[in-house]
C-alpha cells in the first residue's frame, strides 16, 4: 500500500486552491494512506480526504522549528511519493521513492495551474472539498430551517487593503434580494472569519432580520457546507471566495491590488470584477501607504450587480447542478 506525503499552504485560500492536486492523488492511487501538512486554518478542510491517515497542523514556531517538527514526524517513514506544494527542505530530506515540488511558474498562470504542472497534469484538475456529515449538521444548525436559496457574502478580508467598502456590500444584497431582484425576498448569509467579525457588523445591522448571521461562527470546513447550499456567493479576494467556487457555487470575486489573473475564482461558475484603477497605480499606493482604505473604491456597484445577475442566469439555463445543491428541481429561483 502506498504512502504519500503531501504538504501544501498555511493559508486558507492556497490550500483550497491545492485539493486539486490532491484529489488527482486520491483517485489515482486509491490505496494510498495519506499524511497531509498543512496551516492550522485551512487543516479541517483535509480531515474527509480519502485515505487520509494523518493530518499535521503545521504551526509556525519560532526559528523555523515547525519544519523541524514536521521532519521528525516524517523522517520515520519510507514515502513511496512526496508532493511539496511549499518546496521545503522536509520534502528533500525524509525518505522517499519519489518527490515532486512545486516551483515558480516560468509564465504567468492561474495558481490551479501551477500546482498540476506540479505534477505535469493538463488539463489542471479543479479543487474539490470532501464535506463531512459533522461539517454538514453544522450547517444544519447555523442555517434556519425552510431557509431556501440563499446569497451568501464575505465582506471581510486578511488584508484591509482587500476589502470592498461594507455600505457598497450591504446595498449589494438589499439589491440583488429586493423585489425586483433575481433572489428576491431571500435570505442572506454574511460570513468572516473571527478575528474580521466587527468589520462585518456594519453588513449585518444593514440587513437586519434579512441576515443569516455566520461571522466567526464556523471553521472552514462548515463554512463549505454552510456555502455549497447558496445560490450566488459575491465576496473580496478571500480563501471564502475560493472555498464557494470549489463546492461549486456561482462566485463573484472582487479584486483591487489582486491578482485575478492568478487567484481568481476557479472553474466555469467563477467571475471576476476589478477595479476601473489600473493595477500599477493601486500597487503604487499600497506601497506608499500600505493601510490604504480606498483600494476597491474603484469597484462600481453597477458592475457588481450586473455580473451576479448574469451569473445566475447563466447558472439558470444550466440549473441541474444547482436546483441540487441549492432547493430542489421544482424550486430552482425565478430570475426577475
Amino acid at each position: 500500500m502506498s504512502r504519500i506525503l503531501f504538504i501544501t499552504s498555511n493559508r486558507l485560500g492556497d490550500a483550497v486552491l491545492s485539493t486539486g492536486l490532491l484529489d488527482h492523488l486520491t483517485r489515482t492511487y486509491p490505496g494510498a494512506r495519506l499524511t497531509i501538512a498543512c496551516g492550522p486554518l485551512p487543516a479541517p478542510l483535509f480531515r474527509a480526504v480519502p485515505g487520509l491517515e494523518r493530518l499535521i497542523p503545521l504551526a509556525k514556531r519560532s526559528y523555523a522549528r515547525h519544519w523541524l517538527r514536521l521532519w521528525l514526524d516524517c523522517v520515520g517513514t519510507r514515502w513511496d511519493l512526496v508532493v511539496d506544494l511549499r518546496n521545503s527542505a522536509v520534502g528533500r530530506l525524509v525518505p522517499a521513492r519519489r518527490r515532486a515540488f512545486h516551483a515558480k511558474a516560468a509564465r504567468p498562470m492561474h495558481k490551479v495551474e501551477e500546482n498540476a504542472a506540479v505534477l505535469g497534469l493538463s488539463p489542471p484538475p479543479a479543487p474539490r472539498l470532501w464535506i463531512d456529515a459533522a461539517a454538514r449538521e453544522q450547517a444544519d444548525a447555523l442555517i434556519p430551517a425552510g431557509t431556501g436559496p440563499f446569497l451568501a457574502i464575505g465582506p471581510t478580508a486578511n488584508w484591509l487593503g482587500k476589502e470592498w467598502p461594507a455600505d457598497r456590500f450591504a446595498r449589494l444584497a438589499l439589491r440583488l434580494t429586493g423585489e425586483d431582484g433575481p433572489l428576491a425576498g431571500a435570505r442572506v448569509a454574511v460570513l468572516a472569519a473571527p478575528p474580521e467579525r466587527e468589520r462585518a457588523r456594519p453588513v449585518l445591522d444593514a440587513l437586519g432580520s434579512q441576515a443569516i448571521d455566520l461571522t466567526g461562527r464556523t471553521d472552514p470546513m462548515a463554512a463549505a457546507a454552510c456555502l455549497e447550499r447558496a445560490a450566488l456567493y459575491v465576496g473580496n479576494d478571500s480563501g471564502l471566495m475560493h472555498i464557494a467556487a470549489a463546492v461549486g457555487v456561482p462566485t463573484v470575486g472582487l479584486f483591487g491590488p489582486g491578482y485575478p489573473a492568478v487567484y481568481g475564482p476557479w472553474g466555469p461558475g467563477g467571475r471576476v470584477v476589478t477595479s476601473s484603477v489600473p493595477q500599477a497605480d493601486l500597487l503604487a499606493r499600497v506601497a506608499a501607504d500600505p493601510d490604504d482604505r480606498g483600494l476597491m473604491d474603484g469597484i462600481g456597484e453597477e458592475r457588481v450587480v450586473e455580473t451576479a445577475i448574469a451569473l445566475l442566469s447563466e447558472a439558470h439555463r444550466t440549473c441541474d447542478q444547482f436546483a441540487a445543491r441549492a432547493c430542489g428541481p421544482a424550486e430552482v429561483p425565478p430570475l426577475r
